[in-house]
């Protein structure tokens, strides 16, 4: 089973003095952090796009390849895409030069993605929401298939026998699907072979053993090995020397972030009740100590048959140190309790 660490590179005020920190010191941060998962053993690392102040990697690619350039082994992948205010040729070309530049360590995850900012930003409407992912998911797929592509849609000019260099280094080159919860994303990922990322950032994570099940019947049902689409989560959580100190530790700079979050989307502040119940083993708050962070992840496994865990720690604003030695014990510790149990 892999292990990895996604972040969005978030710049929330700290919960402690109020300061923001530029979005230049929080990028060098991500990059320690990559250096940081490489040396701890995980296997895989996550940057998200986002177009908004509080995050601050709109080109999760340029980061990627920054952090190509600091290591050897550990996998590059955005968290997501944002495929549908994107170009897929423009998309394919990006990661497949990420993957010739981190010699075949690049993957993509892309979706439609749960902020609406692109869309305007570059000219799309959110009344195609759907409409343009399923299009260029399609697109996407026929390049990475073809090297000379012919292709007509509906939201971008025509392709007509066009070659799209560079061609990636792994072949095929892998993309996923992120799936926040719907079943339609899930069947229409499945349906085209393709390995889905859920995220669970709320509730109870036994509701996603139904997306788990329609994931591979649906890969069944559509000739496809369930074998070659994994299925992997990304959810919340942090790793510290005890399961007290990583509530304490974690709580103040979540609760800034989801109430600043909830506010945009009429949820109430985050309490610490919430928090606590968040964080009891049926909750989607993977903290605490190594021990408990482990069962958790296992939990996961059990229930929804996943071959990847991606841990999101940078929710809100932690001092760094924190954050690298949460990557260390996720690394070093946790992995080995998970991969232990589950040798597969």
């Amino acid at each position: 089973m892999e292990l990895g660490i996604t972040t969005f590179a978030e710049t929330y005020p700290d919960p402690k003095t109020g300061e923001t920190v530029g979005h230049g010191a929080r990028l060098r941060q991500v990059l320690d952090e990559v250096v940081v998962a490489e040396g701890a053993g995980l296997d895989v690392y996550g940057v998200g796009e986002h177009h908004r102040p509080d995050f601050a990697a709109s080109s999760p690619a340029v980061v990627l390849a920054a952090a190509a350039g600091r290591t050897d082994r550990i996998r590059l992948t955005p968290a997501v895409v944002i495929l549908s205010s994107d170009d897929p040729v423009r998309v394919f070309q990006e990661y497949a030069t990420l993957d010739l530049v981190s010699s075949g360590r690049a993957e993509l995850l892309v979706g439609r993605g749960s902020f609406i900012e692109s869309f305007p930003l570059f000219g799309y409407s959110l009344s195609d929401y759907d409409e343009l992912f399923s299009e260029k998911l399609d697109l996407l797929l026929e390049i990475r298939d073809n090297e000379k592509v012919t292709w007509s849609g509906r939201f971008r000019p025509p392709l007509d026998g066009q070659t799209i260099y560079p061609r990636p280094e792994q072949d095929p080159l892998p993309i996923w699907v992120g799936v926040g919860g719907s079943p339609d994303s899930i069947v229409r990922a499945a349906s085209r072979g393709l390995p889905v990322a859920l995220a669970i950032i709320g509730g109870n994570p036994d509701r996603f053993a139904f997306f788990a099940d329609l994931h591979r019947k649906t890969l069944a049902e559509s000739g496809h090995d369930p074998v070659r689409a994994p299925l992997a989560v990304h959810a919340h959580g942090y790793v510290a020397d005890s399961d007290d100190r990583a509530a304490d530790e974690y709580y103040n700079a979540y609760a800034v972030a989801m109430t600043q979050l909830g506010r945009e989307r009429g949820w109430g502040p985050m309490t610490r009740a919430q928090f606590d119940m968040m964080r009891q083993p049926e909750g989607s708050l993977v903290l605490g100590d190594v021990g408990t962070v482990a069962e958790k992840i296992l939990r996961m496994k059990r229930l929804l048959g996943i071959d990847r865990f991606m841990l999101h720690i940078s929710v809100g604003t932690l001092p760094h140190e924190q954050v690298l030695h949460a990557i260390e014990l996720l690394g070093t510790e946790v992995a080995p309790l998970v991969r232990l149990s589950n040798p597969a």
